[in-house]
């Protein structure tokens, strides 16, 4: 189920424009104001609580927990009326309150947040366990190729630069284990480590990594660009002082 299936949003760029007004965050990437990142938040949440049958139902109103929070740190929650339109959605949109307001409202059964997390030791690099990048996925497929700067696509030595970029990457890691930066994709955590092919410091991609399964080492599965990882990580949590950022 996903979100426009399960209501009519009415104004939907008005209602993502107020919500980014209660949540302080820049939503968009470089000079857009378009809010991509808070849209493909909500509606990614959104499919998840789904999952994990927390929308709370009741007649009189719909509830779900966008796992975020205003600048005092309080809960926002999307809230939903009955849609009176006849052959349409169930619910309509009606906006986005904090834990405050729908308290003093009477509402007090308070859906929990989206739940991605099993096991908190998902969230952090292992600096001893040696990397194995796909290649064949990273540089065989046209759709991943693209992804990587021109002058490397195009280089015969394309393997030696990007083992020469997870050897920084590998430092960086030493140097800071936070410079792992967890991810949500396909209902797994993996770990986004930047790839500097150009500029040492400048990341140009974030690798993806998964554990094999006997713990010892880590997959590099694919090659995403900085805005497909960004979505993906702040699915878990804000990125402040990161080099992943909008």
């Amino acid at each position: 189920m996903n979100l426009f299936d399960f209501t009519y949003c009415g104004n939907y760029n008005r209602q993502i424009q107020n919500l980014s007004g209660i949540v302080p965050e820049k939503w968009s990437f470089d000079d857009s104001d378009d809010n991509g990142i808070l849209k493909g938040y909500l509606e990614h949440t959104f499919k998840r609580v789904y999952e994990e049958g927390k929308i709370l139902k009741e007649k009189e109103y719909a509830i779900f927990n966008t796992g975020l929070f205003n600048r005092y740190y309080q809960p926002v929650y999307a809230y939903f009326v009955p849609n009176l339109v006849p052959d349409r959605q169930d619910w309509f949109l009606e906006g986005f309150y904090t834990e405050y307001y729908l308290l003093k409202a009477g509402i007090t059964n308070l859906p929990e947040k989206a739940e991605y997390v099993k096991n908190p030791s998902d969230l952090v690099f292992d600096a001893h366990l040696e990397i194995v990048p796909q290649y064949e996925h990273i540089f065989g497929e046209e759709e991943n190729a693209r992804r990587l700067p021109e002058n490397v696509r195009n280089s015969r030595m394309k393997v030696q630069l990007f083992d020469g970029a997870l050897r920084q990457t590998r430092r960086m890691l030493e140097a800071d284990y936070k410079t792992a930066i967890p991810q949500y994709y396909n209902h797994s955590i993996q770990l986004l480590l930047p790839i500097c092919l150009q500029s040492p410091g400048k990341p140009d991609l974030a690798l993806a990594c998964v554990k094999t399964q006997d713990g010892r080492k880590y997959l590099g599965r694919t090659c995403l660009t900085l805005r497909m990882a960004y979505h993906n990580a702040r699915l878990l949590a804000r990125l402040d002082s990161s080099w992943l950022h909008p």
